[in-house]
């Protein structure tokens, strides 16, 4: 299959024309439809630093590490801007062992609460490490 083009075609009804939709057109399929997924990285106050759009059916860890290299912070000064903030907070979706390694390797403390996973036994869960203060910020 061509690279760009996604493995599933319309179903029936579904855009008559046949062909797949290309990948950089964010349109996925799901029980309601077509979707698309927003994908944004923000500082503290809210504004945003980094933005990815993919498609609705796609899961958010696989978008959370391009979604991270695209945060750019101008310096104050001369410099060029920042790239690693100071600590991730994020909800449950986001504590996968691949996201929490790749905040390790950068030096980004990572403020995710562990996932309830009913297949592993008490002694496998991780440990909270992070303070209910930083946690309490996360939604902002």
């Amino acid at each position: 299959m061509p690279a760009g083009l996604t493995s599933t075609p319309p179903g029936p009804g579904k855009g008559a024309s046949g062909r797949a939709e290309p990948d950089d057109h964010a349109l996925g399929r799901s029980r309601g439809g077509r979707s698309t997924k927003v994908h944004l990285a923000s500082d503290g106050h809210a504004r945003p630093l980094a933005l990815r759009v993919t498609a609705g059916h796609a899961g958010d860890a696989p978008a959370f590490e391009t979604t991270m290299a695209g945060i750019r912070v101008p310096r104050s000064g001369p410099g060029r801007p920042r790239t690693r903030p100071d600590a991730v907070p994020a909800d449950r979706a986001y504590s996968s062992r691949a996201i929490r390694k790749h905040l390790r390797r950068r030096g980004i403390r990572a403020v995710i609460p562990p996932a309830v996973r009913p297949d592993r036994a008490p002694s496998e869960a991780r440990p909270r490490r992070q303070s209910p203060a930083s946690f309490r910020h996360r939604g902002v």
